[in-house]
């Protein structure tokens, strides 16, 4: 029997009142786009699917990850630019981003696929990264997690929306896979300078019912 959250996420669930990149992909022009939308990735959900199996770094044992950067991904209102160039970041660059990417080999997919349209060099978008990052603050009840339970999408959107001044649910979505907590979603200004409403990424979270929560190994 799949247990709710405990104390940890008690804040969570009082909160309840009674999927890559949203849309198709195309190719686009560098630096042409409406916003970015700051992926973090629920570890523990990625290593138990696939990345355990895989060999990710990201899921070697003890590692204890929560929320990690998936990536700072481009966005038209309606789809997504991506892969708008073929150049590699260099090795030093990618090194650096240790401590927001979980896995180099992720930041290097993020940049072929997502940086590349964002119309900067491999540097200054990766410090972009950091900089998204670091205008998000988790909640402190998935900050401590410590064992598997359910709460539900609408929960963990308000839970961030009371800790990130400024964000509200119509900014973010929270997605989930098989009944199971993937990501949270937020949209951001082109230039950062805030949160802004994403109307067709808000569409597409799974707000109601439950969903399972895996706690970090």
């Amino acid at each position: 029997m799949r247990r709710r959250l405990g104390a940890a996420l008690a804040g969570l669930v009082a909160l309840l009142l009674p999927a890559g990149p949203t849309l198709a992909q195309e190719r686009g022009r560098p630096g042409d786009f409406d916003f970015y939308v700051l992926a973090l990735s629920w570890s523990p959900a990625f290593c138990e699917a696939t990345g355990a199996a895989r060999g990710s770094r990201q899921c070697d044992p003890g590692r204890r990850l929560g929320f990690v950067v998936h990536g700072l991904w481009p966005q038209y209102e309606r789809g997504y630019p991506t892969e708008c160039d073929s150049r590699p970041p260099p090795r030093y660059v990618v090194e650096e981003t240790s401590d927001i990417f979980p896995d180099a080999g992720l930041a290097r997919h993020q940049w072929r696929r997502h940086g590349t349209c964002s119309g900067l060099d491999p540097g200054s978008y990766f410090r972009a990264v950091r900089r998204a990052r670091e205008m998000v603050r988790i909640p402190d009840p998935l900050q401590s997690l410590s064992r598997d339970g359910q709460t539900t999408g609408a929960s963990v959107e308000r839970a961030f929306a009371e800790v990130n001044p400024g964000l509200r649910p119509d900014m973010m979505a929270v997605t989930c896979r098989r009944g199971e907590l993937r990501e949270v979603r937020i949209c951001l200004e082109k230039d950062l300078s805030g949160f802004r409403r994403c109307p067709q990424v808000d569409r597409e979270a799974c707000r109601f019912g439950p969903i399972r929560v895996t706690a970090p190994r």
